[in-house]
């Protein structure tokens, strides 16, 4: 299965910049499913899900702002839920749809949270990937320790043991899974060295979005309304299962579904992961 790479352009208070997002599945199916990745990862992090997931659905999964073939922003202040939220209604509007599904993992999530919590939102069905409405404070420190570090390799080889080593709590992949997830978010420099496929000022956002604290977003969550389900890596560090089991109490009352063996977050590689969503998605 095979996709399409498109672009939308959108508008921040600096200028315009460029949406790109993967494709997958026929055009004119009605269907369609929206797959928004995680703060520091692309599009093609959903390339098995999306070939699973083709026959039923037009699969999208946009490059955030900053990240794989997407623009740069001008401002770095604009790296933030708000504008995020703004691009991706512009990717709807493109899409010519009126009603999705939507898979965001960490942060694509929050951006899920945020349009679904919107009165007349287009979001039918909600996947929440490891993330929810409370996010400690450690984890993100954590996170904000190696995003934006951009640090760059002699080598390919050298650029997959990084990202292995960071990526850790994704879970047990196969060498050539490691090696296909280091492909899509690095490229080789001018200067013959590999470097991360994103801006590196993302973390300048991301920083700034905790102030050092605990992050409490349950105001959102509450007003969530659509069928929704929240997965979570039983390792994780950044969705608490204490927070995760009060998702399904609360709000839109979440199906609740525990990925043993993984940490933050579950990356959809293999067929027991993509099982899970797909059963949600296409259930009555």
């Amino acid at each position: 299965m095979k996709f399409k790479q498109r672009h939308v352009q959108c508008l921040s208070p600096s200028g315009l910049h460029r949406m790109a997002y993967t494709e997958w599945g026929a055009h004119d199916n009605p269907r369609v499913l929206v797959c928004v990745h995680g703060l520091a990862r692309n599009s093609r992090d959903f390339d098995d899900l999306a070939a699973a997931l083709a026959g039923h659905y037009r699969v999208i999964c946009p490059d955030v702002a900053g990240r794989g073939l997407s623009d740069r922003l001008r401002d770095a202040a604009s790296y933030d839920i708000p504008q995020y939220v703004a691009d991706m209604v512009a990717l709807f509007a493109r899409l010519d749809v009126e009603r999705i599904d939507w898979l965001g993992t960490s942060m694509g999530g929050l951006i899920g949270m945020a349009l679904a919590a919107f009165e007349g939102s287009p979001i039918n069905r909600l996947v929440l990937n490891d993330v929810g409405p409370a996010l400690p404070v450690g984890a993100l420190r954590r996170i904000a320790g190696y995003v934006g570090a951009d640090p760059t390799w002699v080598s390919f080889d050298e650029a997959v043991a990084y990202v292995r080593a960071v990526s850790e709590p994704f879970g047990p992949l196969s060498e050539t899974q490691w090696r296909r997830l280091t492909e899509s978010s690095v490229a080789q420099r001018t200067d013959g060295r590999w470097g991360f496929r994103y801006d590196s000022r993302i973390a300048d956002g991301f920083r700034a979005s905790f102030a050092d604290e605990d992050i409490d977003l349950w105001g959102i969550y509450d007003r969530i309304t659509c069928s929704t389900l929240a997965i979570r890596g039983a390792e994780s560090d950044l969705l608490a299962r204490a927070v995760w089991q009060s998702m399904g109490e609360r709000g839109p009352r979440a199906v609740l579904v525990e990925i043993p063996g993984v940490g933050h977050a579950p990356m959809f590689l293999d067929e027991d992961q993509i099982s899970i969503v797909r059963d949600f998605l296409l259930a009555p």
